[in-house]
């Protein structure tokens, strides 16, 4: 893109792109972009750090649940923020 910014479409798993986003990142973290089907995906093989979710009171039509599904699941709010527009949450996932 115009900006520098680089798109990786991976293909054979959660796990090959969560490694193959560390070693692009380096010492740096590494953020998981998606919607609710792939938070569930990488809470429930307990590969997330920290949860972020931006909540707004605006109904957008039909939507997914993001922890449906997801069992033996412990978050630990950390920060929370907002305006009235949205509400930021963040959790630290507790292992």
């Amino acid at each position: 893109m115009q900006s520098g910014t680089t798109f990786n479409f991976v293909t054979d798993g959660i796990e090959s792109a969560l490694a193959q986003a560390r070693e692009a990142a380096g010492s740096k973290d590494v953020a998981i972009a998606g919607g609710a089907k792939t938070a569930r995906q990488y809470l429930s093989a307990g590969l997330m750090d920290e949860l972020r979710l931006h909540i707004s009171p605006i109904l957008l039509g039909a939507g997914e649940r993001p922890l449906d599904g997801v069992t033996n699941l412990s978050l630990e709010p950390t920060e929370v923020s907002g305006t009235g527009l949205v509400t930021h949450v963040r959790y630290r996932v507790v292992r």
